[in-house]
C-alpha cells in the first residue's frame, strides 16, 4: 500500500485516472497511450482526468478507492481547509489529435444560478507538444462586438475569421479565465489545470459530423452569455533553467514547474498538492522514502504530507488550489 501512515503523516498517492474518450472526445487521439502509457480503452480518448471528483470520472487510488472516498476518510489532513467543501480543482493531461470545439466557459456566479450551483471554470494550460504552426483560439478578435460576433456564431463557420489566434510550442502557458473564447489546436498536446468543474458552451465545432451525420449541441445564448470580449491575453514562456518557477499564482490555483538536475524542494503545500511528471527520470522523496514517477503519472499531496523533493534529471508540474476566506 503505497499511502501510509507516521504520527499525523499521510504519504504522497499515486492516482489511476478516469478517461474521457469514443463518441465524448471526438477530437481526441492515442497520444496518452502512446506517449504516456495510459491504459486507455477507446480511441480515439482526448482527456486523462488525473486527479478529478467529477461525478462518474474520479480518479483513484492504488487500491481503487475513488478520491472522495479518501478525502471523506482523512478530511483536513487530505486538504486542508477544503474539508467539507466541494472539491476545488481539476487536473487533466489532453491529446487533441483535431482542434476542439470554441467554447467558453461560465464564471462562479453564472453557473451558481444556471448549472444547478456548480463551480464555473477557469484553467490553464501548460503545452507539453506542438507541431511547427500549432496554434490555439485565444479570445476573439479586437472590435468585435456581441452582435457581429452572434450573426457570425448563427452562420457556423463566419465565426472563425472573428478567433483571436496565437502561435503556441512547447513550454507555454496560457492563462484562460471563465468568459476567455478558446480551442485547443490540432495536434497540441497539454496539461491542464482548472477548476472542478464540467461547464462548456460551445460556439462552433468545425462543421465536424459523426458517423450518422449529425453535429454536436452548440449552446450559443449562454456562451454569448458570458463571453468577456476584452479578454486578449498572450501565452507566457515557461523558464527553461534548473529550479522550482512559479508560473501562475492566480485566484483559484497556483501552477509551478520544478525541473531538477539533482534535486529540488518542493514549495509548501497550499492545503495539498498535484504532481506530474512530465520528462526524465525523476522521483518524489521524503524522509525515509521515495516514489518513482514515470513521465505522465501523477501524485496527489496530501496536506498532511511530509516535506518532499524532486529528485533525478527531468521536469514536473505542481497545481495547488487557492483558498479565499469567506
Amino acid at each position: 500500500m503505497e499511502q501510509q501512515r507516521k504520527a499525523d503523516v499521510l504519504l504522497p498517492i499515486r492516482m489511476t485516472p478516469a478517461f474521457r474518450g469514443g463518441k465524448l472526445t471526438p477530437w481526441g487521439g492515442e497520444k496518452l497511450k502512446t506517449v504516456f502509457g495510459k491504459q486507455i480503452e477507446k480511441i480515439p480518448t482526448g482527456e486523462s482526468l488525473e486527479v478529478s471528483c467529477i461525478p462518474g470520472l474520479e480518479s483513484r487510488d492504488p487500491e481503487g478507492r475513488k478520491l472522495t472516498e479518501l478525502i471523506d476518510a482523512e478530511g483536513e489532513r487530505m486538504v486542508g481547509r477544503f474539508a467539507g467543501q466541494p472539491f476545488p480543482l481539476l487536473l487533466k493531461l489532453i491529446d487533441a489529435r483535431e482542434p476542439l470545439s470554441v467554447q467558453v466557459h461560465p464564471d462562479n456566479a453564472y453557473a451558481h444560478a444556471h448549472e444547478q450551483g456548480k463551480l464555473g471554470k477557469t484553467e490553464a494550460w501548460l503545452i507539453l507538444d506542438a507541431p511547427e504552426d500549432g496554434e490555439l483560439v485565444y479570445g476573439i478578435v479586437p472590435g468585435t462586438d456581441l452582435e457581429t460576433l452572434r450573426a457570425a456564431s448563427e452562420a457556423g463557420s463566419a465565426v472563425a475569421p472573428l478567433l483571436r489566434r496565437v502561435k503556441v510550442r512547447a513550454g507555454d502557458v496560457c492563462y484562460i479565465p471563465a468568459g476567455c473564447v478558446h480551442a485547443i489546436g490540432a495536434g497540441i498536446t497539454l496539461y491542464e489545470i482548472q477548476q472542478s468543474s464540467d461547464i462548456t458552451y460551445r460556439f462552433y465545432d468545425w462543421d465536424r459530423t459523426d458517423a450518422q451525420g449529425r453535429r454536436r449541441e452548440l449552446h450559443l445564448d449562454k456562451a454569448l452569455a458570458v463571453t468577456d470580449l476584452s479578454v486578449a491575453l498572450e501565452p507566457l514562456r515557461a523558464e527553461d533553467a534548473p529550479g522550482v518557477h512559479r508560473l501562475l499564482d492566480r485566484d483559484y490555483f497556483t501552477l509551478d514547474l520544478i525541473r531538477t538536475e539533482g534535486c529540488e524542494t518542493l514549495p509548501a503545500l497550499r492545503e495539498f498538492g498535484m504532481l506530474t511528471a512530465l520528462e526524465g527520470d525523476v522521483r518524489l522523496a521524503w524522509e525515509g522514502g521515495d516514489m518513482p514517477l514515470k513521465k505522465g503519472e501523477t501524485c496527489f499531496l496530501p496536506c498532511a504530507s511530509p516535506r518532499l523533493r524532486l529528485e533525478g534529471t527531468g521536469l514536473a508540474a505542481l497545481s495547488m488550489p487557492v483558498w479565499k476566506d469567506a
